[in-house]
């Protein structure tokens, strides 16, 4: 899910959000050159759905997302998270969280069997929000906040975004390098035919209760 950050309103009663910035993680990235793929890639994603939003807001929609909102994350058990992707959010949990987070987060993690939402969600908010997969960045709803146990994808199609085409498509693009196609004819062939969509896999299947082990070994 996508957060809106510092909504401010104009003349018109329309909702300012400011442009998407890309995330840096400039000594990481010198280290891990995977890494400025993903985020470029994020950054396409990021602006696409902030367009989705101004022309959905065009319309009258209002956008119902905001920060402590979590019913997606909890919800959702079929999110789909791409090879790059898992590297990006298994690189953050090991390396980057801290401090009473990381503690929490552990702990959770050991405890995958007795947990009914995302394995990163903590205090109601998204412990890797730099980093979450393409798929929570897209899916926004509006009008009205998603009540407990719901997915307004099928409880109400209208109201949920449906992200730009080409931007989700361009975001592949720049990723598909990573795998080994580089011929740009073979890429927009791969995304055409959804080709792409069989590297992913189901996020609450993946094993995540290896990352606590592999936190406490890094901190070493």
């Amino acid at each position: 899910m996508s957060k809106p950050l510092d909504q401010k309103s104009s003349n018109n009663d329309e909702v300012a959000y400011p442009p998407p910035q890309r995330v840096s993680f400039a000594e990481h990235e010198q280290r891990l050159p995977w890494l400025s793929i993903l985020m470029d890639a994020y950054l396409i994603t990021d602006q696409g759905i902030s367009e989705s939003i101004k022309r959905e807001e065009k319309q009258g929609k209002k956008l119902a997302c905001a920060r402590g909102c979590a019913t997606c994350c909890k919800s959702h058990e079929t999110i789909p998270v791409y090879p790059l992707e898992l590297m990006g959010m298994s690189w953050y949990v090991i390396e980057v969280i801290e401090g009473e987070l990381r503690e929490k987060l552990k702990a959770q993690l050991r405890n995958l069997e007795s947990l009914q939402s995302c394995p990163f969600l903590i205090d109601n908010a998204c412990s890797l929000h730099a980093v979450r997969p393409m798929a929570c960045r897209s899916f926004n709803v509006f009008n009205k906040q998603c009540i407990d146990g719901e997915d307004a994808y099928y409880t109400r199609r209208d109201d949920v975004l449906t992200p730009i085409q080409k931007y989700n498509d361009d975001a592949f693009d720049v990723m598909l390098p990573f795998y080994g196609i580089k011929n740009k004819a073979e890429r927009r062939k791969m995304i055409k035919t959804g080709g792409m969509h069989q590297m992913a896999k189901v996020m609450r299947d993946l094993n995540w209760s290896s990352l606590p082990d592999k936190m406490d070994a890094f901190e070493k």
